[in-house]
């Protein structure tokens, strides 16, 4: 930093293309603030250290940020911005300061909106400099993986299909940037490895309404070769990407690109040529087909009894002494392998298994030399999921591995009446997730408790287990929810020090044709999710009847659905007496 004249330089947690997980090569903030959650900024000044990340992390923050760093808790009324905090330092100084962030690496609507607020205190922003080439020397190099074909039992869609609904969507413009990895990956119906947990490859695709070309840094197989040459895309070299589009843009085609997720470098060269708007393949992305919705359907059910393989174990096991929340962990993810067999492709994100106080950490990572021990008492949090060939699972069960405070007893039993209320309303077209957002909250305000993150996020079809636009949540999300999409419901409560409680299935937005409604459709959720939800842990009292027999044809959809797939008699004993009604 003083080589380079610098007053402060900030690391997100993003690459070159608004990921949320991200390769090794570009987990700088990881590397230097030694928080390892998926989400968070840091920022470096020349005596000072802070980093901001939301309320699903702070607690792991607290606990592996060193004395050097300050945590700022996002979106907390006495926590300031970044550009708040900055302009605090910078104000200090002669010249205001010199702040830098990797162009590559933020959007470009973010750095925009910092640099304004920054700019009233003289402050100046420095884009074209990562700061910890030089000093992170065993830093990872980009990742090369192999790009292959989609399982075609859930494409639904070719690539010139694809394509041809791009190109309609792009109306005037000459040309279309996209740098969505998940994008990406469905138009292309790619995948690869180059991500961890998420099946994606490093890329950028540049599409004309005459032809397109595919920038990798990885090797196509020959079947993905013959299919991008058959849909009439090229294949270029990843690192070539920018300098190709310096040269198209100064001829000044008309671009469709996104501020909000495309990185200040790459949309700083087309932005006086350019159509600012979300990308329109994110939200084709986001409805899924048949084809698709089959592929779901196919990959719960594997996932289903590898989960009733694993419950039916777990308490036993825990019993005779010995689990811990990583052995148990481990178990999980033997069984998906067993059950997914060519399927499996590796586990959907990392396993939260987090026992009674462990269960209040949202985000809680489990590590060999910190892994609880497990009693035959109290709560176990298990957040978990797969990706299969076919689709991408996500599930959390809080299941009760013995005798429970009532405490316990009734916050499970308050978060359990937020999931159904969500789970069982019907909704009229253009409602969006921050409008439901609201239902499974008040549930929990009655019992005046509450949870900060999300009620539930998109899921992609052997995609990111987190996909957008479509959300449920109290920030503003605009995207309407829409047959064919594939989201989470999942609220919590988190009681510091104590334990934590979620429930969360993954769920289809199909229309309810109940609703005689002449002027507009209605939608509700179905479950995809086939797993029980224990009942041990019930205040029965505290349910009311809708809440009752929504759990008890759940409990029947589950059996039905797994019980030809279980071939140990003792599994499928298990599962008559765990789907039993109540």
């Amino acid at each position: 930093m003083k080589r380079e004249s610098l007053d402060a330089v900030i690391i997100p947690s993003s690459d070159p293309h608004n990921s949320e997980y991200v390769a090794p090569h570009w987990q700088g903030r990881k590397w230097i603030s030694g928080f390892t959650g998926s989400a968070g900024t840091a920022v470096v000044t020349m005596d000072d250290a802070a980093l901001w990340t939301d309320s699903r992390y702070f607690l792991q923050a607290e606990q592996e940020l060193s004395e050097e760093w300050q945590l700022m808790k996002e979106y907390m009324p006495e926590t300031p911005t970044i550009a708040e905090w900055l302009k605090r330092k910078m104000s200090l100084l002669p010249n205001g300061g010199i702040v830098c962030v990797d162009g590559m690496v933020m959007p470009y609507e973010e750095i925009t909106q910092l640099t304004k607020e920054l700019r009233t205190i003289g402050c100046t922003m420095r884009t074209n400099y990562d700061a910890l080439s030089t000093i992170w020397e065993d830093r990872p190099v980009k990742p090369a993986n192999d790009i292959f074909p989609v399982d075609e039992s859930i494409i639904g869609e070719t690539i010139t299909e694809k394509l041809q609904r791009l190109r309609s969507a792009m109306g005037s413009c000459d040309a279309y940037v996209m740098t969505d990895l998940t994008e990406i990956a469905w138009t292309l119906n790619l995948r690869g490895s180059d991500v961890l947990m998420t099946p994606v490859f490093i890329a950028y695709l540049y599409i004309t309404h005459n032809d397109a070309k595919v920038f990798v840094n990885g090797s196509c197989t020959p079947k993905a070769q013959a299919m991008l040459a058959e849909a009439g895309v090229a294949i270029e070299r990843y690192d070539e990407f920018v300098n190709f589009l310096r040269k198209k843009s100064s001829k000044g085609p008309l671009t469709l690109c996104s501020s909000k997720s495309t990185n200040y470098t790459i949309y700083n060269i087309v932005k006086e040529h350019v159509r600012d708007c979300d990308s329109p393949a994110g939200m084709m992305k986001a409805i899924k087909n048949a084809a698709e919705i089959e592929g779901f359907r196919r990959s719960m059910l594997r996932d289903g009894v590898a989960m009733v393989r694993f419950l039916r174990w777990l308490k036993p096991a825990v019993e005779a002494g010995g689990q811990t929340e990583l052995t148990v962990s481990e178990k999980l993810e033997e069984l998906r392998k067993e059950e997914g067999a060519k399927k499996f492709i590796s586990l959907s994100f990392g396993t939260i298994c987090g026992y009674n106080e462990n269960g209040a950490i949202v985000h809680y990572a489990v590590t060999p030399t910190a892994a609880k021990a497990l009693r035959a008492e109290g709560l176990l949090l298990l957040d978990s999921g797969a990706q299969y060939a076919d689709g991408t699972t996500d599930i959390t069960r809080t299941i009760a591995l013995g005798p429970l405070t009532s405490e316990m007893r009734r916050i499970y039993t308050i978060v359990l009446k937020a999931h159904i209320a969500l789970a069982s309303i019907s909704f009229p077209e253009g409602t969006n997730g921050t409008n439901l957002d609201t239902i499974p909250h008040s549930v929990l305000w009655r019992g005046k408790v509450d949870y900060m993150h999300g009620s539930g996020h998109g899921v992609g079809a052997c995609l990111s287990v987190h996909e957008g636009p479509q959300s449920m949540r109290q920030r503003w999300c605009p995207a309407p929810l829409q047959e064919g999409m594939t989201l989470t419901i999942e609220p919590g409560v988190y009681l510091e020090g104590k334990f934590g409680v979620r429930v969360e299935n993954t769920m289809l937005v199909k229309r309810d044709n109940s609703v005689a409604d002449g002027e507009k459709k209605w939608f509700a959720f179905e479950p995809l999710t086939l797993c029980p939800i224990d009942t041990a842990p019930i205040e029965m009292d505290m349910l009311e009847q809708y809440e009752k027999d929504y759990l008890n044809d759940y409990h029947d959809l589950v059996r039905e659905k797994l019980l030809p797939l279980l071939s140990n008699p003792d599994d499928k004993a298990w599962l008559v007496e765990n789907t039993k009604k109540i």
